[in-house]
């Protein structure tokens, strides 16, 4: 069985004193690739996701991006820099980019520009775009619509919301990532969300450190888990563990270019 945890923040300092043993968890569950976050932190930082794809590319693959947490305090220099890494062979991905509408730690306006800045940048160096999305659906959406989807793809990570949701995304093109919160008690509307998505569309993710699924609750979260989130779609789509995984990692490679 192989699995590919499509989203994954392994640079963060979380994991800084365990990483080899972390990366030996993973592989050991049957995780044959990572692909690594990489975020604008500072000026000229952009964090260590592409350090990881470079000295560890057996097992991870990066990407550069803005978070719209970030995002109004990227001076212009960064983001130039950040399309030129962009293009580097190592980088699969562009984000996470997006709006999050629930903490609003940049002005609304900034985080829709920076969005349309993000999704211009995957459309000019040819690769899928990682959204984040929080309580900004309908703006999401206008944008979108307004500036299209790069041709090559792009996915809503750690997917939240409920079949309706689920549905807008995949019309305009987007696959769509679940994670451990799909394994949460309260979660019956993600895993009706699941139930639609075709299954060339879905992919599976741990977004760690965060969100550790059940059983493993209130603990740091690391690759090895992403099991548990297949293991729940395998029940929601009644199919064997083993197909997911093959769906699912299928999927991560087609949309990422991975090996």
């Amino acid at each position: 069985m192989e699995l590919i945890d499509s989203h994954a923040h392994l640079d963060f300092e979380d994991f800084r004193a365990d990483l080899d043993a972390v990366v030996e968890r993973a592989a050991a569950a049957g995780v044959v690739r990572v692909v690594a976050i990489g975020l604008w932190r500072a000026p000229g930082d952009f964090g260590n996701a592409l350090e990881l794809a470079t000295t560890r590319p057996a097992t991870f693959s990066a990407t550069v991006g803005v978070h719209p947490h970030e995002c109004a305090k990227v001076p212009e220099v960064d983001w130039m820099a950040s399309e030129a890494l962009a293009r580097d062979p190592r980088v699969v991905g562009v984000g996470e980019t997006g709006l999050d509408f629930h903490y609003d730690l940049s002005p609304r306006e900034v985080q829709e520009a920076a969005f349309r800045r993000s999704l211009r940048i995957a459309r000019a160096v040819g690769k899928p775009v990682v959204i984040h999305l929080r309580e900004a659906d309908e703006a999401a959406a206008r944008v979108l619509g307004e500036e299209g989807l790069p041709e090559a793809g792009g996915v809503v990570h750690c997917f939240t919301g409920d079949a309706a949701a689920a549905r807008r995304w995949l019309d305009l093109g987007l696959h769509v990532s679940v994670a451990g919160i799909a394994t949460f008690k309260t979660a019956e509307p993600i895993r009706q969300a699941i139930r639609l998505v075709p299954h060339d569309r879905l992919l599976v993710e741990t977004d760690s450190p965060f969100l550790a699924p059940v059983p493993l609750r209130g603990k740091r979260n690391e690759p090895a888990n992403v099991a548990h989130v297949a293991a729940k779609v395998a029940e929601v789509w009644g199919i064997p563990l083993e197909e997911v995984a093959a769906l699912t990692t299928a999927n991560a490679r087609r949309l990422f270019r991975l090996p």
